[in-house]
């Protein structure tokens, strides 16, 4: 099981510095990936950065951990600017992009972005199809139905082609969203409880059999929250989900209250404290 941690954007706020530092104490502790959460313009949320921004300079200030937006709202966005912004940080980091992408539940947010919110599942499932014909082709035919690309495509192309798409969705996903995960994912962000995750689970390698993809090819990762009101837990939560045979793990030290200069002290606890497999 390979184990990250969320950067605690909000947390740290305008503190560069202690942005870059956060990273970097990570992969120096053998953390595997770094998660940043995605907000444009929502009501009331709190300070956060735009993630593909933000990871740019996390890119340049690290060498081996792996970059996880997670998750972007691709239905409020356009597919090939996306597509072009995502292609140029994966270049710049070296192949370390792992691509989270959901359609989120926010109105005023993808109003103020010019886009239909009625419609953003099937939308999203189109540029996920897109995004993997830019990514991997020089000169792209496509023609869906809402967006059309002829005879152009991006240069450079990213270096791993394609870029790994995971999907974020509700705690415990409705039919066709493990649908939409089990045929069109390369993983999914598990919010779902350790009782309800068989189940999800399942379901979802049920649609990749069906699909004709190898189940075992979708990774899943859940997140553990080493503060706050389940602190005393934490470790075993990790170990119960390693047993359940999740492939990726986030540990979480945002949501308790920490200075923004404790946020590596606790990090650096907790590594050494995690649980043997």
């Amino acid at each position: 099981m390979r184990i990250g941690v969320s950067l605690p954007v909000r947390e740290l706020k305008n503190d560069v510095g202690a942005i870059k530092a956060f990273a970097q104490a990570a992969e120096e502790l053998g953390l595997t990936h770094l998660r940043v959460p995605d907000q444009v313009i929502r009501p009331g949320s709190g300070p956060l950065h735009e993630p593909l921004t933000m990871m740019a300079l996390i890119a340049g200030a690290t060498d081996k951990i792996e970059l996880v937006p997670s998750v972007i709202i691709l239905p409020a966005r356009q597919t090939v600017l996306v597509a072009k912004q995502t292609a140029t940080l994966d270049v710049l980091s070296g192949g370390r992009l792992r691509l989270g992408i959901g359609i989120g539940k926010d109105e005023v947010e993808y109003a103020a972005l010019g886009a239909a919110f009625h419609n953003r599942g099937a939308r999203c499932e189109e540029q996920i199809a897109l995004l993997r014909l830019l990514w991997t082709q020089e000169n792209v035919e496509f023609k869906g139905q809402w967006d059309q690309v002829s005879g152009a495509g991006l240069d450079p192309l990213p270096l791993q082609r394609p870029i790994p798409i995971w999907i974020g969705a509700s705690a415990v996903p409705l039919p066709h969203i493990r649908r939409r995960i089990g045929q069109l994912a390369d993983g999914w962000f598990v919010l779902c409880s350790p009782e309800e995750f068989p189940a999800v689970r399942d379901d979802i390698l049920r649609e990749a059999a069906a699909a004709g993809r190898d189940p075992a090819s979708i990774g899943t990762e859940a997140g553990v929250a080493v503060v706050g009101p389940r602190e005393h837990e934490w470790q075993s939560r990790v170990a119960g989900w390693r047993d359940a045979g999740l492939t990726h793990l986030c540990l979480r030290t945002l949501g308790g209250g920490l200075a923004a200069d404790e946020h590596i002290g606790r990090l650096r606890q907790a590594v050494a404290e995690l649980p043997a497999a």
